[in-house]
């Protein structure tokens, strides 16, 4: 059974990682569309944005930690988004390359298992 403070902790969850898509997504608009910059730069640097904003948020509010060991945190933070990025892409390429679903139907599934495994391992091994 679920404890009602581990649900409260992954709706928090939740919410920063869609303020992280908010962030990834208009940081990559503004480079890529007004500013001309190469797309995958424009990606690269709105995901990086996203992962420093959910980090931050996520060791404020979500988890509400305080180890002074901030930057160690961050690289585990960072590699935790890392797997989760390399996960994401192989359940989209397994999915639609293999399997032959639809890409959006892939990217679904593959956002679900991604949350869980962030969640999972930024509570475990990030934020413990």
């Amino acid at each position: 059974m679920m404890s009602n403070e581990l649900i409260w902790k992954f709706f928090k969850f939740g919410v920063v990682g869609f303020t992280g898509l908010l962030v990834d997504f208009g940081i990559t608009w503004l480079l890529k569309e007004r500013w001309k910059l190469n797309a995958y730069l424009a990606s690269s640097t709105g995901f990086t944005c996203a992962v420093i904003n959910n980090f931050l948020l996520n060791r404020i509010w979500t988890f509400e930690n305080h180890d002074p060991e901030v930057a160690v945190q961050f690289g585990k933070f960072a590699v935790v988004s890392a797997v989760g990025l390399v996960l994401n892409n192989s359940i989209i390429y397994l999915l639609k390359e293999r399997f032959g679903f639809n890409f959006y139907v892939a990217k679904l599934v593959a956002t679900a298992v991604v949350l869980l495994w962030n969640f999972w391992a930024n509570m475990q091994f990030t934020f413990r």
